[in-house]
């Protein structure tokens, strides 16, 4: 039997990395085989490409660069890792997938979607999460936990707030497009009441 896919999304700070525990500790509590990966990441060339992508530099990276860049790692990420687990019967559960292209990408850095859609459409082979965790909070709140928690800030999370604004915006409105698929889940309230609403719809999932 195939795998599940699901991928978890939000700006900085949204807490998806303790939320991936979370979800780890449900499926072995369930006795269901996993893997935990990432994006831009998950295999040693996607992680070297990922190097490239989070590394500040002192001159900007050109956003046609950055897209390629991403669906580079992803091709190899999604051909190598995430198809071969899933085809295996493991369920996989990807910090961060195309969701964030469409937001970073397309609502942050202004790239069409017409045009992330067309590398979508070649690289995902008609892939998509059968979950999609989107923890949502406001820029303000996420930025504050960013500042808090890091020594030192990557490409991404050095830019402005207005950035953040946008790629919020977007996640948004790609929740309400497809409500079914994408799960919004208030991540700045507690612990306790997002690893509940976690766990719920983990359950949800499970039973279909």
């Amino acid at each position: 039997m195939k795998g599940k896919f699901i991928s978890i999304e939000g700006i900085e700070g949204a807490g998806k990395s303790t939320q991936m525990s979370v979800i780890s500790e449900y499926l072995d509590t369930h006795q269901i085989p996993h893997i935990i990966t990432r994006e831009p990441g998950g295999t040693p060339l996607a992680e070297e490409i990922r190097e490239i992508l989070l590394k500040p530099r002192q001159s900007g990276m050109h956003i046609d660069t950055e897209l390629l860049l991403m669906f580079a790692a992803r091709a190899e990420h999604l051909n190598t890792k995430i198809l071969p687990a899933l085809n295996a019967g493991q369920w996989v559960i990807s910090d961060r997938f195309i969701d964030a292209t469409f937001a970073y990408q397309g609502g942050g850095r202004g790239v069409t979607e017409q045009r992330i859609q067309m590398l979508a459409d070649w690289t995902l082979q008609g892939l998509m999460p059968d979950l999609t965790l989107l923890f949502d909070l406001p820029v303000a709140t996420g930025q504050q936990r960013v500042h808090q928690r890091a020594a030192a800030l990557d490409r991404f999370e050095q830019e402005k707030i207005e950035f953040f604004e946008k790629i919020r915006h977007c996640y948004l409105q790609r929740a309400k497009q497809a409500p079914d698929r994408l799960h919004v889940i208030d991540a700045s309230a507690s612990l306790i009441s997002v690893g509940t609403a976690v766990r719920a719809a983990l359950d949800k999932l499970r039973l279909t």
